[in-house]
């Protein structure tokens, strides 16, 4: 299971990915006079060009808890601060402040809080050597107010700063550890123009019908992919990534994604999908590998949403709802795949644009409860959720808030939030996150944001609010998410790579995923025979003018799309254009 009490420490131990710069942790004992005062940063360059970069930074309290909390610091260089996410971030000069927000202040003895930012720089771009916390150097160090006159007779609490050892269960999956990369889709991304740049990343391997298991269509099957995880592993610690993905009647809401299984067949979803795949899984020879599942995407939600009582209501999923089988379908796969000593169970809790108004948000959070309590599972068998697969939802919105008025009116009024509580999935998650705590999951769960599709880059990104004409030239004109509207997701127009994968980036954050694989179509923009049982879903049509799940806008969906989980050209191209982070 995922144990953030002892994650705080091993911020520093951020080994999903090399970074692109430099890496610093900067520690210093505070002095007498300051007792019970001290702090350790973990500042690292997460990506860097020739002109810019951006930095994620990791402050740990090593002393009494505080209220609210200052971190400075001063550059050696011309580095100049240009925008910045969970922090209040002004500079003079070389010197740069950082003010905590409203949210997250408070910081316990050992807790830890992160923010990031991207930056200017021409020259060197050296770390910088020194960092304060409320005016106290930082140094990893609290020293005692008067010294031991005795050793100490137990040995220090102090969560460790390494990853465990191999084969212990990982708090964190992600953290000390390479992930797999799964080489049928490096090949396709390697084979097109330009896409080297992004081959070697790590994405998820989608087993979406029974026959995947083995391998469909002269594919690679659940047991190649860890077989070829271990001469990837070497000598480290490697995460593979698996989306559990074939529930009876999946994705009741959609055509484009619907499955092989019918309503009423969970024994066979039971007995030829999840039962040979746990077999597979539990094999001692890949006990040495941490295997993280994405657990039926799609599915829970819809329960809520798309149910009679509902303006977006489908009679699918009033059938799924009455039948339990989406219940029993999820209890049971994270049961199987939770008993197994190296298995990591992430369970979908859809996106900010789908679940984030107030009579979706507890309900869904509530139902993900009954799911994991289900068919023999407990809570114990949930490592975390996961938030945005293969969705578009910004990661975050800098340029607006939830609590911002234009002359008088909430931007929770605009179009595009549409009283939503939330402005994007960072939040959204963290938020998520606290309520599922609330209600009886263990606190040290962790989330993962899929970050595949969501950068929104390139010559359309703002770079700054929106007029305040109105509450939406505010919004929409300071909005990197340029969707027509949030409930679009189907192959989506100006969309881009958004930030790399990498573990631990922000509090209660256990990594950001490409858990879709970009360049894998979402669905087909017309109609196509086939023998995987997807249907036609006119979201995937750039000429659909809507419906009521999407306020009845334009698709906002490329055209000449294949079935989904096709390769798909055209938008592996459009994404590694409007990248961001920028390729």
């Amino acid at each position: 299971m995922s144990r953030t009490k002892s994650r705080t420490a091993l911020f520093a131990a951020l080994g999903l990915i090399a970074a692109t710069g430099a890496t610093a942790t900067a520690l210093s004992t505070a002095t007498a006079g300051a007792a019970a005062a001290g702090c350790k940063v973990d500042y690292q360059i997460a990506s860097q060009w020739n002109t810019g970069f951006t930095a994620n930074v990791v402050v740990t309290n090593l002393g009494d808890p505080v209220n609210a909390w200052t971190l400075g610091w001063s550059y050696g260089g011309d580095q100049k601060v240009s925008q910045g996410w969970n922090a209040d971030i002004s500079q003079s000069g070389a010197a740069v402040t950082a003010k905590n927000l409203s949210y997250n202040g408070t910081l316990a003895t050992n807790g830890s809080t992160s923010f990031g930012f991207n930056a200017t720089y021409s020259g060197t771009n050296a770390v910088p050597a020194t960092f304060t916390l409320n005016g106290v150097a930082c140094t990893d160090a609290v020293p005692p107010t008067t010294p031991p006159t005795t050793p100490p007779t137990t040995p220090p609490t102090t969560p460790p700063t390494t990853p465990p050892p191999a084969g212990t269960k990982a708090d964190n999956p992600y953290v000390g550890a390479r992930v797999y990369v799964n080489p049928e889709w490096s090949a396709n991304a390697a084979a097109e123009p330009g896409g080297t740049r992004v081959s070697n990343q790590p994405t998820g391997v989608w087993v979406d019908r029974i026959a995947a298991i083995n391998g469909a269509n002269g594919g690679m099957g659940v047991r190649a992919h860890l077989d070829e995880a271990l001469r990837q592993k070497g000598d480290g610690e490697l995460a593979v990534q698996f989306v559990i993905y074939n529930l009876p009647g999946r994705d009741c809401a959609a055509l484009a994604s619907n499955g092989e299984l019918g309503p009423t067949e969970i024994d066979k979803y039971k007995t030829q999908y999840i039962d040979p795949i746990a077999a597979i899984f539990a094999d001692p020879k890949y006990a040495g590998l941490r295997i993280v599942t994405t657990v039926e995407l799609d599915s829970l939600p819809n329960l809520v949403t798309n149910v009679s009582g509902r303006p977006t209501a489908t009679p699918n999923c009033d059938v799924m709802k009455a039948n339990g089988n989406y219940i029993k379908g999820v209890g049971y796969a994270l049961n199987k795949l939770g008993s197994i000593p190296n298995v990591y169970n992430y369970l979908d809790a859809g996106h900010h644009g789908w679940l984030g108004w107030d009579d979706n948000f507890g309900p869904s959070a509530e139902l993900f409860k009954t799911a994991a309590t289900a068919e023999g599972s407990t809570l114990a068998n949930v490592t975390g959720f996961i938030v945005n697969t293969a969705n578009y939802s910004a990661l975050k919105e800098d340029h607006f808030t939830i609590n911002d008025t234009v002359n008088g009116t909430s931007v929770r009024q605009s179009k595009w939030v549409d009283w939503n509580r939330y402005t994007d999935e960072l939040s959204y998650a963290q938020a998520m996150r606290d309520k599922l705590v609330s209600i009886g999951f263990d606190p040290k769960i962790g989330m993962l944001i899929d970050t595949s599709r969501n950068g929104w880059g390139g010559t359309a990104r703002p770079t700054g609010p929106g007029a305040t004409t109105s509450v939406d030239t505010y919004v929409d004109g300071g909005r990197y998410d340029r969707r027509i509207n949030p409930g679009n997701w189907c192959n989506q127009a100006g969309a881009g790579l958004g930030e790399r994968p990498k573990a631990a980036p922000a509090a209660g954050i256990d990594a950001y995923v490409w858990i879709k694989p970009p360049g894998e179509s979402d669905g087909a923009s017309s109609e196509i025979p086939n023998d995987e049982g997807k249907g036609f879903d006119r979201m995937c049509d750039p000429t659909y003018t809507g419906n009521p799940r999407n306020n009845n806008n334009m698709s906002g969906a490329l055209p000449n799309a294949p079935l989904s989980g096709k390769w798909f050209s055209a938008q592996f191209q459009e994404l590694m254009k409007n990248a961001y982070p920028a390729l």
